[in-house]
């Protein structure tokens, strides 16, 4: 999730901030960043929401490495 963890920190967002955005845990969001935890469809648009973005522009280059499309 390496462009989902530059963009936050562009925008000067921590980990908190964005669980609570969320409203998951700070371990739960701190999961999805790291890619130790799968991230749901839902999920994906309430991130990418956060950063006025859509999810294919957060999500499908580390998409496509993953599934090596």
């Amino acid at each position: 999730m390496k462009k989902l963890m530059e963009k936050r920190k562009e925008k000067k967002y921590s980990y908190q901030y964005m669980a609570n955005s969320l409203g998951i845990s700070k371990p739960f969001y701190w999961q999805i960043e790291n890619g130790k935890r799968r991230l749901s469809y839902i999920m994906a648009i309430k991130i990418a929401e956060i950063f006025k973005m859509k999810p294919d522009e957060l999500f499908y280059d580390d998409l496509k490495e993953e599934k090596d499309i």
